[in-house]
């Protein structure tokens, strides 16, 4: 491994980035303000949830995408068009299906007009580098994923970059073949055989950051940002069941929890949050699902969030939308890395079905303006009926499209969940048989 303390090689200096709406207008930012720099022998780690803007940072480093503000420096210039001291490995294998591992590997060194002999001997090298040699000839059909994402680094690395850009490479493998890719990577990267200087990559999964990285970079959402900046000390290789380990993984969960309190239903929250009020999608089996797990032992009724991910084999991105739609209906409520049932979840808890959908129901009215809005205009109505586009309108004058239609399907499956209303898919239309 090179020295943690070597030159700045890439700095990314209060890089802004929004994108165009159909209408040709600015739309919501992706990026705000950010500024970070790589220095020559560390592997830093983008932590964050989807739609944080990690990939999008990413891309940009890579030269792929323009800030809107801002700008992006290597070693010391101006970074203009492709970055071409950088290669990145993507989380989808992206080989073509029709070249050999040899071939695929070569192609990057081929567009770079690069010599017959020089690509041949370069693939070669890469090819046994990453552990792939005997397969030169195979084609991605004949590979496993790991294989074949195997492939995708060497095609990265044979290009000799000085800094290599990963989109969570490994999100796409299983639990065993992602932990022997990332322990063979880091092995490569301890014994200095990888022609780089520095990594740079995007991860949703707190321990593989933690397991990785010589410093962690969280994101917040809406738009992305950096909420902290965490160095990771610790020597390799890491074991995760090490006391230390185990603080900087809950350090991390208790950074993302971080949020501010939902406010009650009401006037006060019609001015405040409002109808427009961001909701994640979730399953409302699952909410049910975790508010048992969380009760039984042995969390019996307050869950280590690191711990609580491991059982029910979630990630950060499945995870935390459930958490905070439970705080949200004040069903549980996060406490640094923690979640802990509130006495109206554990009612919920040992209750029958018909009890709980009556409980979920209040829950929701008093806790989502929005869904409490669509009940009193179906109630106001005759005909006890109204159209989605009524109510996804008055969404879009405060979010985007797809932010508009995701919060309306949340709080859709949240009011038929409380039996607050129906909705019609065909008919794209709410309504309310039985006003009370």
């Amino acid at each position: 491994m090179l020295n943690a303390n070597g030159t700045i090689l890439i700095d990314v200096d209060h890089v802004s980035k929004s994108y165009s709406t159909g209408s040709g207008e600015t739309g919501a930012p992706v990026l705000s303000d950010v500024s970070l720099h790589i220095r020559t022998g560390e592997i830093v780690a983008l932590l964050g949830r989807s739609g944080c803007g990690k990939s999008t940072l990413l891309r940009i480093i890579a030269g792929l995408a323009q800030p809107s503000t801002g700008q992006v420096g290597v070693e010391g210039k101006p970074l203009v068009g492709a970055n071409e001291d950088a290669a990145m490995v993507f989380q989808s294998f992206a080989l073509f299906p029709w070249l050999s591992v040899l071939d695929n590997v070569e192609i990057g060194l081929r567009a770079q007009g690069a010599s017959l002999e020089e690509t041949r001997k370069r693939a070669l090298q890469a090819i046994d580098v990453i552990g792939l040699d005997g397969y030169e000839s195979a084609f991605p059909k004949e590979l496993s994923g790991g294989m074949r994402q195997r492939v995708g680094f060497a095609r990265a690395l044979v290009v000799q970059p000085k800094i290599l850009l990963m989109d969570e490479p490994f999100s796409a493998l299983d639990v065993l073949t992602a932990e022997t890719l990332r322990t063979d990577l880091l092995d490569l990267w301890q014994e200095g055989r990888m022609p780089i200087k520095a990594i740079l990559m995007v991860t949703h999964n707190i321990e593989e950051a933690v397991l990785m990285a010589d410093r962690v970079i969280v994101l917040a959402s809406n738009p992305g940002r950096i909420a902290a900046e965490i160095p990771v000390t610790l020597a390799h290789p890491r074991d995760r069941d090490n006391p230390d380990f185990r603080l900087l993984v809950d350090k991390i969960y208790a950074l993302m929890t971080q949020r501010p309190e939902p406010k009650p239903a009401g006037p006060a929250a019609a001015q405040g949050l409002g109808l427009a009020m961001p909701l994640p999608l979730v399953s409302t089996n699952s909410l049910a699902g975790m508010l048992e797990e969380i009760a039984a032992p042995p969390y019996s009724g307050k869950a280590d969030l690191p711990h609580l991910a491991d059982s029910l084999q979630l990630e950060i991105d499945d995870l935390f939308p459930l958490g905070e739609t439970l705080q949200l209906l004040r069903l549980a409520d996060f406490a640094d890395a923690d979640i802990a049932l509130t006495p109206t979840g554990k009612r919920f808890v040992d209750m029958d079905v018909d009890q709980r959908k009556k409980l979920f129901g209040d829950q929701v009215l008093a806790n989502v303006p929005m869904a409490a809005h669509i009940k009193r205009v179906l109630d106001e109505r005759p005909s006890h009926r109204a159209p989605a586009t009524r109510f996804r309108e008055e969404l879009e004058d405060s979010m985007s499209e797809d932010y508009a239609e995701r919060t309306l399907r949340a709080v859709i499956n949240l009011g038929r969940y409380g039996e607050l209303f129906a909705y019609d898919e065909s008919a794209q239309a709410f309504s309310y048989e039985n006003p009370t």
